[in-house]
């Protein structure tokens, strides 16, 4: 049983519910939630990362990705094809499908491709130039030395 109070995290900061709803969301997330289809998240650089998820059987036209309230959401729906095949075993799913990324601040899709069964959606990390550390100059003074009257 994992209950994490994060009401000190509101009382002593701003800006800071967008992650503490998804840290709320990952800690009730139900242990018996679909782990169909199987994915992957990588990280293939410094500032980038892929998703790949296993769609076998799924063609390019039957996914849909999309980018909605911070979130990459990826969808599936297989037509229905009765072609008078009769299957002795049928082991490759093709059920519909909904999978759900968050995405972090400054992140975004940067492409999506489907070659050989899987589905890649690249990301990349943007930080804005006004996040970005900088160094601020110090300006040079020199003293003013006061005269006395005699």
């Amino acid at each position: 049983m994992r209950n994490f109070d994060l009401t000190p995290l509101y009382r002593a900061s701003v800006g800071f519910d967008r992650l503490a709803d998804v840290m709320d969301r990952a800690m009730t997330a139900d242990v018996s939630a679909s782990t169909y289809p199987p994915y992957n998240i990588e990280k293939t650089g410094d500032d980038a990362y892929r998703i790949s998820i296993a769609v076998a059987g799924f063609a390019a036209d039957d996914l849909n990705v999309e980018v909605r309230d911070g979130a990459v959401i990826v969808s599936a729906r297989k037509a229905d094809e009765d072609d008078g095949r009769i299957y002795l075993h049928r082991g490759i799913a093709t059920r519909a499908f909904e999978r759900k990324f968050t995405l972090a601040d400054h992140v975004r899709v940067d492409g999506a491709s489907h070659a050989d069964g899987m589905l890649h959606i690249d990301l990349v990390r943007e930080i804005p130039e006004a996040l970005k550390p900088r160094r601020i100059e110090i300006a040079k003074t020199t003293p003013k030395v006061e005269k006395l009257d005699a």
